[in-house]
């Protein structure tokens, strides 16, 4: 095999070339011996130019795989003594970061591959530990997420999400943007103080936010009415339907106790009538015919979803909020007189959201990758890692190391 074309295909340049190739079949391997012809090289640190070589260290990459075949690059690296700036430095060579085991391109083969594999298939895949392929993965998405600038972002949301044994994670993302701005354990008010300081490294301005996306919970409104006190706070559709669906399931609940017949119609008060199967139709059409406690409250959240359509259609979300709360305060269930005085104590946010149309709807569709991300892992027992995946497949980060495959044509 001729070393001047394997000098070539490894994008090589003077002072640099393939000196030697070693295939080893028996062991799947693959190895390029590469030297540097200079005998005098200028400083990595201060630039001083023509200085004298100190010595030579043994270094070895992995590359990407030469056919079926696990490719390594070795290569005794120079080390300059300077004599202006009189330090010992190890010269930068252009195919590797500097303290990396993998050539750029396997860096980058690394990141693409782990948008879509878990780590554990990565490095089985490859032949690689688990342990240097996350330490890979957590140099670049650390790396690109330093140059990300937060300056344009004007609506927060913000969601809890629960992560098997790390507990709850906070995620607070670009509402229009629709990509994670940071994450980090808790649930609680401090996760906005966190948030702050992290949004304000990324050049974002506290004072420019003009919404704040969220459900009702008093610890993350504690804590978004101190970091972003000029912020409107956005109590969006998806949560407050959330809750209606859990004051009519509670009121079926407790129902079903003397009403056997409630048993197995809990999907059908749940979804919309056009989805409904024929046996949910049959048994939503006794429901509706039987005066039951369970039959109030589901009209009265099909009520409650008619209002949240009209208001997104633009029609005055204030007068239709306040005839439902006066219907729920009055109905006699108390799981939703409950969610009257909610909703009464809650409304200026609930109507800031349709006033801004703002929603959480990219916090589901964030959470929903997350979660898959959990599950090809099988769970993650390291904060810092999780975070770093999420950044990384719903970070939007634009600064990751290009696939060093270009894309199949159609």
């Amino acid at each position: 095999m001729s070393a001047d074309l394997f000098t070539v295909a490894l994008g090589l340049q003077s002072p640099w070339k393939v000196e030697d190739i070693r295939f080893e079949p028996d062991q799947g391997e693959i190895h390029f011996d590469l030297v540097c012809e200079k005998q005098r090289l200028g400083c990595p640190v201060c630039g001083a130019v023509d200085q004298r070589i100190h010595d030579r260290q043994e270094r070895t990459w992995q590359h990407l795989h030469f056919f079926q075949y696990r490719a390594f690059l070795h290569a005794r690296v120079p080390r300059v003594k300077c004599d202006g700036c009189g330090k010992v430095s190890q010269v930068p060579v252009p195919w590797a970061r500097a303290g990396s085991g993998f050539t750029l391109l396997m860096d980058a083969l690394l990141v693409a591959l782990a948008q879509k594999l878990p780590i554990r298939q990565i490095a089985v895949l490859l032949g690689v530990g688990e342990k240097r392929v996350q330490q890979a993965i957590t140099v670049h998405v650390e790396a690109a997420r330093s140059r990300e600038s937060y300056a344009e972002a004007r609506q927060v949301g913000v969601d809890e999400k629960h992560v098997g044994r790390l507990g709850f994670i906070t995620l607070f993302h670009d509402v229009e943007r629709r990509r994670v701005l940071f994450g980090t354990a808790g649930r609680d008010a401090q996760t906005f103080e966190a948030f702050r300081e992290d949004f304000k490294a990324h050049g974002g301005d506290t004072a420019s936010v003009e919404a704040l996306a969220m459900d009702l919970s008093k610890a993350y409104q504690a804590g978004a009415r101190k970091v972003f006190p000029q912020a409107r706070l956005c109590f969006d559709g998806f949560h407050l339907g959330k809750l209606v669906h859990e004051a009519l399931d509670s009121v079926r609940r407790e129902e079903v106790k003397q009403e056997a017949g409630l048993k197995g119609i809990r999907w059908g008060t749940l979804k919309t009538p056009k989805n409904w199967t024929k046996a949910q139709m049959a048994d939503m059409d006794w429901l509706q015919d039987s005066g039951l406690k369970t039959a109030r409250a589901w009209r009265m959240k099909e009520r409650w979803r008619e209002i949240h359509h009209m208001a997104r259609q633009g029609q005055s979300a204030q007068p239709l909020y306040q005839a439902w709360i006066s219907w729920a305060r009055r109905c006699r269930l108390a799981p939703f007189k409950k969610l009257g005085k909610t909703f009464r104590d809650h409304l200026e946010g609930i109507l800031n959201a349709y006033d801004l149309k703002v929603s959480n709807a990219a916090a589901e569709s964030i959470n929903s990758q997350v979660q898959a991300a959990i599950v090809r892992a099988r769970g993650y027992r390291n904060l810092r890692n999780l975070l770093n995946m999420i950044y990384l497949t719903v970070g939007k980060l634009t600064h990751l190391p290009a696939p060093p495959f270009a894309p199949a044509k159609p």
